[in-house]
């Protein structure tokens, strides 16, 4: 496992764009077969990999890169590595940034499903708010965490180990129609 760990870092290193979006796509992939075979409890027979497929795309090309370029423009908006400094990161985050990505990913998440418009607004004034109040309960905790004792190369790594959980959620979120 420590070896793993080393080879993570040097890649880290050497190619932090690309091994953050790798690791987001994964993750929320993860996120997906964690919601269908836990929470919606499908079994293996029943998985809808087509839907692991779009969950995995929405990380590669939208959370991976939102959440990774989010971090830079963050930390040059709030800078130091203060107490201080990591509040008012993690209220900038959950009052600015959060609330416009939650309405993203489910809008995209609607599209890629094949929602009309229509639907698709409907299912975000049936969701977004819920979504939104559940990741008050925990992303603030895990911010400032994340903010004072994280580097920022590893920020978008400790969120996404972290939402594997919350990837499932909002995949189980995303998907119920």
């Amino acid at each position: 496992m420590a070896g793993l760990w080393r080879s993570y870092q040097s890649l880290m290193t050497r190619h932090p764009w690309t091994v953050q979006i790798i690791t987001a796509g994964t993750l929320v992939g993860v996120g997906d077969v964690i919601s269908q075979q836990v929470l919606e409890r499908r079994g293996l027979a029943n998985h809808n990999v087509t839907r692991t497929a779009k969950m995995m795309s929405i990380g590669f090309f939208f959370v991976g890169p939102a959440i990774g370029g989010w971090y830079k423009v963050l930390d040059k908006l709030v800078t130091g590595g203060t107490k201080s400094a990591a509040m008012k990161k993690m209220l900038v985050d959950q009052l600015g940034f959060a609330p416009c990505f939650l309405g993203a990913f489910l809008g995209i998440s609607g599209t890629l499903n094949g929602l009309t418009v229509e639907e698709n607004v409907a299912k975000l004034k049936r969701d977004y708010t819920d979504a939104l109040i559940s990741n008050y309960y925990l992303w603030p905790a895990v911010q400032i965490a994340n903010f004072y004792f994280i580097p920022l190369h590893h920020r978008l790594a400790v969120v996404q180990i972290v939402a594997i959980g919350w990837n499932s959620y909002l995949s189980w979120k995303a998907n119920k129609m």
